[in-house]
């Protein structure tokens, strides 16, 4: 069987730019998302500019940044575009030992070349007071040349020799003759650099370097010269050197500036890049497929729903339906909460159904009845779908608006039975499920280890204050579903078992003695029990939060 080609390196990509006919170009990325941006604008290959990785970290352009660091950024950079990438190498980063670790360390990454300038390190950016910046020795700067190419394993990768005499104001002669020390040393290329803001001392050094190497230019001063001149004059690569970084720090300072006055995103809104097209340059579509390919294989999620429930504060509005199909903002609630966990790849849903059964009409579920629901609890409905409860299983209320995060930190739970609990102090002075935990919401940024102690079903006087509320979602993995299936079969034991809901369930895990691992949150839920809720879910719904005169709640 014959094998495709191998393809050319990124490096042999690059030395076929120099060697090209035609006048090229490398346009400035700074990170990932930009070199992405530079690829799809048509761009056949990136300079990373020291000056705009160190900006993008926050620092100086005088080696602030480490090489490492900087090597690091690389990395994303090439794994996020197809083209190459010439590094601005600064000096090397040192002497030619450094320079021979910083060459291998780029070729493991995948970068093309190296360009290094001859000044001395730590460096300076060349457009701060350059006169006054003192040059490499030419023998030494050779040395660290010679170095670099006899380091790389890959022969098509580049190093480039920027001369900085004229920068310095040493003039066209000192220019020229480091630059041919340089290309005899091995160098591939020859940067001239100049910050006056006219090209005639650039178009100088090209009449007389008359083409013995490929010459590269930077016109970040002297931008305004045709480009037709610097094709004329025989430069083989110009460098936009960094303007994507500069076009970003205009743009975000337009918008902070604006936002902080109007306090208010209405007037910006249409004005910047959808969320969609970040998750795109992220290439988040090829995650969800891989996760189809992958995830699914390795769990098999699942959830089982409970609404059975008529809902009888809600009166009229459910006598043709369970609350779980109420419309909100055009949706039944069922549907959008079914929705939320099939995106994040919890596909085998099972709904338990009860009043008004026959008003779930919904592709991609499956149905199970509580045939006694206007008799019975949660754990009856429970019972009827013990056999959807799987390896990997989410119990959820079917009345739950939430904000997906809380579901994605559920399911990254590693404890066998999680629950959710919401701390914020509102919650206490509902009184119904209140979570008595081991330890406080710290809100900590790290996950907190903290165990269930006990949670009261039902509306009673409280004797100590409560950790919160839980929100009516759990998660049972491996163990912790054994537990929950003999934890059920000994509540149905009881002669109360009819009466019994998840929090009686929950204690009976604890008493039990099994573990049961609790994940705060602080609002950012909704569940649904009277008017006055499903009108909040509407504006949750929407993205909004509750109005300033009702009582922060779980709707927050």
């Amino acid at each position: 069987m014959d094998r495709p080609p191998p393809q050319p390196s990124k490096a042999a990509a690059l030395r076929a730019l120099l060697k090209s006919s035609e006048l090229e170009f490398l346009m400035e990325a700074h990170n990932g998302i930009s070199a992405r941006i530079v690829e799809e604008a048509g761009f056949k290959g990136i300079w990373a500019s020291g000056l705009t990785l160190s900006a993008q970290f926050g620092v100086r352009d005088n080696n602030e940044a480490s090489w490492t660091q900087v090597v690091d950024m690389l990395e994303f950079m090439s794994d996020a575009s197809n083209i190459p990438i010439l590094l601005d190498g600064d000096t090397g980063y040192g002497d030619f030992n450094n320079m021979r670790r910083l060459v291998q360390k780029l070729e493991q990454r995948g970068i093309a070349g190296v360009c290094i300038e001859d000044k001395l390190f730590p460096k300076t950016n060349s457009f701060i007071d350059g006169h006054r910046q003192p040059l490499a020795d030419v023998s030494e700067f050779q040395g660290k040349i010679c170095a670099g190419k006899d380091s790389q394993t890959d022969p098509a990768f580049v190093i480039v020799a920027r001369v900085e005499a004229l920068i310095a104001g040493w003039g066209l002669n000192e220019a020229l003759r480091r630059a041919e020390a340089y290309r005899q040393a091995g160098a591939d290329a020859i940067l001239i650099h100049s910050k006056k803001r006219s090209a005639d001392e650039i178009l100088a050094f090209a009449r007389e370097w008359a083409g013995r190497s490929p010459l590269i230019i930077v016109p970040t001063m002297y931008y305004s010269t045709p480009t037709e001149v610097f094709r004329a004059a025989g430069v083989r690569l110009v460098i936009w050197a960094n303007h994507t970084l500069r076009a970003a720090v205009s743009a975000m300072q337009e918008l902070t500036r604006e936002v902080q006055a109007t306090q208010t995103l209405v007037n910006v809104e249409d004005r910047i890049a959808p969320l969609k097209e970040i998750f795109r340059l992220q290439s988040a579509d090829e995650l969800l497929a891989a996760e189809r390919q992958y995830a699914a294989a390795r769990r098999n999620l699942s959830a089982v729903v409970l609404a059975a429930s008529r809902g009888e504060e809600l009166d009229a509005l459910t006598q043709d339906r369970p609350k779980a199909m109420l419309n909100v903002a055009g949706r039944p609630l069922l549907h959008r909460l079914v929705d939320e966990f099939k995106r994040q790849s919890v596909n085998n849903v099972t709904v338990v159904v009860g009043y008004k059964a026959q008003s779930i009409d919904m592709a991609g579920i499956e149905i199970v009845q509580n045939r006694s629901h206007a008799e019975s609890g949660e754990l009856v409905s429970l019972a009827c779908a013990r056999d959807a409860i799987g390896d990997d299983t989410v119990v959820s209320y079917g009345d739950l608006l939430f904000r997906s995060y809380i579901l994605r930190d559920l399911l990254e739970s590693p404890a066998e039975v999680t629950v959710v609990v919401d701390s914020s102090p509102a919650q206490a002075a509902l009184r119904c499920d209140l979570a008595y935990c081991s330890v406080p919401d710290d809100r900590s940024l790290f996950h907190q280890e903290v165990r269930l102690l006990r949670v009261n079903p039902r509306p009673e006087a409280a004797s100590e204050a409560a950790s919160g509320r839980w929100i009516g979602m759990l998660r049972v993995q491996g163990n912790g579903r054994r537990w929950l299936l003999k934890a059920l079969d000994a509540l149905g034991q009881r002669s109360d078992f009819s009466q019994l809901g998840l929090p009686d369930l929950l204690n009976h895990l604890i008493q039990s003695g099994h573990p049961v691992q609790v994940l705060y949150v602080n609002g950012h839920w909704l569940d649904v029990n009277n008017p006055d809720d499903l009108r909040r879910a509407v504006d949750f719904a929407h993205g909004g939060l509750s109005s300033a005169s009702e009582p922060e709640g779980p709707f927050k």
